[in-house]
């Protein structure tokens, strides 16, 4: 017998290897297969879509960031003041962060405006401030965090939940007009689940909180970018010298060379009964001018050199005109 010529120990070692070869599943190894389309030719054909010029230009707005503040019960103390507001401030950096990276506007300081100020004073040179087409005021109106869990018999998982919501309108600086308002919501969370005690664990996760209002900023900042986008494309004329037309717009706004434009009188303006409002007439079509070339080297001195190719500037100035986009070449 088999029993008899081994001991206890071999016979156990025995048979735990029969019965681990018995249960032991052979994975065949995984073959990584390639799209019809080698990868090399998807990417190639991915960097050339970016690398075309844009058809329309994406006339960058100027706008400044007002008061974004913390009107939630979250991060308010008696120790704090009403201008010691750190969440506010996340909320106006994380904005100004989004606005900036969109690349749809020029993004002028004005919470820490007296910095500026004090450092200009210190270096004795003037602060050159530039006027802006609209204010963003906003707040940050609703945050929380919440714990949700399930416990078996022999499981629990255990999800934490941060929420933040983002309320923000856009003020026309020369009427105080809101003429949209909009907001941005964020949910971020992290789960851990345990079985008979072994599993995961995971303490208070304050980074949801980074995120959920960073989420919230990149969705209050997209509606807006469409908002904006879809109002009229227009540029004005620097100077008018001898047939050679300067425009403001350049390189970093879409503008290439062959681009046609309109260039159209300034509409008057006439007061509405209705609203008290100022109204802009519409303007009449002067000229037709085609880019020729760029200069300037940042976003504040770019501008464009074109030329005359339909109709004549003669008997207007630069202030009586405004230049709209007609389409490329």
């Amino acid at each position: 017998m088999l029993y008899s010529s081994l001991g206890q120990p071999q016979c156990v070692a025995l048979l735990l290897a029969a019965f681990l070869s018995g249960c032991a599943i052979q994975t065949p190894p995984i073959s990584q297969k390639e799209a019809p389309q080698p990868i090399a030719v998807q990417k190639a054909a991915q960097e050339a879509v970016k690398a075309r010029a844009p058809s329309v230009p994406t006339l960058k707005r100027k706008i400044a960031l007002g008061r974004i503040t913390n009107e939630t019960h979250y991060g308010q103390s008696l120790l704090r003041d009403s201008h010691d507001d750190p969440l506010g401030k996340q909320v106006t950096d994380l904005m100004s962060k989004a606005l900036t990276e969109s690349g749809a506007y020029l993004v002028f300081e004005r919470p820490d405006i007296t910095r500026l100020q004090a450092e200009s004073q210190l270096t004795a040179k003037n602060l050159n401030l530039i006027g802006v087409d609209a204010l963003i005021i906003g707040s940050l109106t609703e945050f929380g965090r919440k714990v949700l869990g399930e416990s078996g018999f022999v499981s629990s998982s255990k999800r934490q939940v941060a929420f933040a919501k983002v309320d923000v309108r856009v003020v026309d600086v020369n009427t105080g007009h809101v003429f949209f308002a909009t907001s941005g919501a964020g949910e971020t969370s992290t789960e851990t689940a345990s079985t008979f005690g072994f599993g995961s664990q995971a303490a208070y996760d304050g980074t949801l909180n980074d995120a959920a209002i960073r989420q919230a900023v990149s969705e209050a900042v997209n509606r807006l970018t469409v908002e904006m986008s879809a109002r009229p494309w227009q540029t004005y004329i620097l100077k008018a010298d001898a047939g050679v037309i300067y425009i403001g717009g350049g390189r970093s706004q879409g503008i290439k060379p062959g681009m046609l434009f309109s260039v159209q009188t300034q509409g008057e303006r006439v007061r509405s009964q209705q609203t008290g409002a100022d109204i802009a007439l519409p303007g009449r079509q002067i000229a037709k001018i085609r880019v020729d070339s760029n200069f300037g080297d940042s976003e504040l001195n770019e501008g464009s050199v074109a030329s005359v190719i339909e109709g004549t500037l003669d008997g207007y100035k630069p202030a009586q005109m405004v230049v709209r986009f007609e389409g490329a070449r």
